[in-house]
Formats: structure tokens, sequence, C-alpha cells
């Protein structure tokens, strides 16, 4: 496969890009505390099944021509399979996670030694964060959310770090507690062929003024449901032509096809139960190696 795809369609030609993500085989996979609305701990999970769906997931990034590392499941830590609470990277720069809840934050040392046995320059933060939950790269923007997890401090912790412009984002739906669960960057390389870096999001999701900023910023976003961004819709990835979301989105689905993309539709229903979804278990490596 080569390293572009360029898919025509009747609105706008899309153009996939090669991508290198981090994820986690979630074999530890339970729900046994609640940090989110969408986790009951009394509800019965099915670890086999959360692994098979995972694997479905990996393999599509794989047969689509997109490198795959893996971290190592740590015993106890059921939700590292969302690895991308795990750090946020650009340029071979990783800047490591320091979570909300004690129930997570023995993933980060794991995370940090990960990163540096791979190559990257690794960032220790001062201030809470929950990595690419709350830090989605637009164009050359960094779109950073707050609210329920990552502190407004971290936005400008993260600013330093990368010397690039942060648009703060208030979040105030608690069912939608990282940034990437309400909204989602569609084109996550800003060229000539793909134009400016556009997003799909859920209005409900923000306050006023987020909502305004959003709207100047991205007048061509597609504005997503509360039906589909209440299966997880918007917590999809995508390479610029392949959108990888939930088969519950419908209207979702039926807009990205309206724009162009090529949306690929996978079941991680199991993981929803523990508040996490297809952009929950990706954690996009930018740079080095």
């Amino acid at each position: 496969m080569s390293d572009t795809i360029t898919a025509p369609t009747e609105s706008r030609a899309r153009t996939q890009h090669k991508r290198r993500y981090l994820m986690c085989r979630p074999e530890h996979f339970t729900v046994s505390y609640s940090i989110n609305p969408w986790m009951e701990p009394t509800r019965p999970t099915d670890t086999a099944r959360a692994v098979q769906q995972w694997q479905t997931l990996y393999d599509t990034y794989r047969e689509l021509g997109h490198e795959v590392e893996l971290i190592d499941a740590l015993p106890g830590y059921p939700d590292m399979v969302y690895t991308a609470n795990g750090g946020f990277v650009i340029d071979g720069v990783a800047y490591a996670p320091s979570f909300r809840f004690v129930e997570r934050q023995g993933e980060a040392p794991a995370f940090i030694d990960w990163f540096r046995a791979n190559g990257y320059e690794t960032v220790v933060p001062e201030e809470v964060n929950e990595g690419e939950g709350d830090f989605l790269l637009a164009g050359d923007v960094i779109l950073a959310g707050t609210g329920f997890r990552s502190t407004g401090d971290s936005h400008a912790e993260v600013g330093r770090v990368f010397g690039r412009e942060v648009v703060s984002l208030n979040l105030v739906d608690p069912r939608f507690y990282h940034l990437d669960t309400a909204l989602s960057v569609l084109d996550p390389v800003q060229d000539e062929t793909t134009g400016p870096a556009n997003i799909a999001y859920l209005p409900g999701a923000f306050d006023d003024r987020s909502r305004a900023i959003l709207e100047e910023r991205f007048p061509d976003a597609i504005l997503v449901s509360d039906e589909d961004g209440a299966v997880f819709g918007l917590n999809s990835a995508s390479d610029g032509y392949n959108v990888f979301i939930s088969p519950r989105a419908k209207g979702f689905e039926a807009q990205l096809r309206e724009r162009g993309y090529n949306p690929v539709l996978i079941d991680l229903s199991e993981l929803l139960l523990g508040g996490g979804g297809i952009k929950c278990c990706t954690l996009e490596l930018r740079g080095a190696k």
C-alpha cells in the first residue's frame, strides 16, 4: 500500500495518511469501580469479548496500512486499554499523563517507561492531564478539553511543551468527560490536498463560549446529534479518508459519507461499558522511530 490513498467522491477527494498508533490489549478488562457515568460495577463484563472486539480494531488498522505498537497490559489496571489517555505525542516528544483518579494513577509510570524505551523525549507533567483524551491536534493547533479530567493549568503546560497555540474548550456534560468523546479531528494532516483541518463535534457537550469558538474556527465542521454522541460515535479515529466509528452512529456515518470520508464500522460495545471507544483505545504516535 502506498503512503497515501486518494479516494474520489462526489463532494471532495479525501486522502489517507498512514498513522502510527499505540494500543494495549484489554486482557485485564473489567469494570470494578466507577469513575465516569458509563461505568457500572454491578453490570457483568466479558473480557474475552472485549479482547475480540479490540482485536478487530487492531487488525483493521494493520490491514489499512497503519503501524501499531503495543504496551503491555498491567494486572489491576483494567482501563489501561484506553491508551489515548496515556500521553500526547508530537514530533517525537511525549507529554506524559497525570491521571485525576487514583484508580488509574499507576498506569502513568508504565507509559513513561514505554515512551523512554522507544526513543521519545518524555516530559513528566506537573499538572493533571489525561493525554490525548483531552488534547487533540487539529492542524497546528492543540484543542484542549477541561471540565472533568484534565485541568486548565495543563493547557498552559502543554502549550509550553510543544510551542503551539492551545484552544481551551470547556466540557459540561458528564457523559462526555474527555474531549475525544465529544469531538473528532477528521483531517489529521493539514496540507494542500486535504485543506484546513476539519472536525466533527457534539454542540451540547460544550459551554456557550466553547461552542462559539468552534463555530468561528471550524465553520465547516460536522455537527453530530446527541443520539450519535451517546453511542460514542465521536470517539473515533481518522486517517484523513477512513474514519473508524461505532456502527451504531448511523447519522454520523451518513454525514461522513456525504463529506467524502469512508466510515469504517468497528463495534467496541463491550469496552463502552468502561466509558471508552475507538479513539480511547488509540494513541497517535507522531514522530520518532
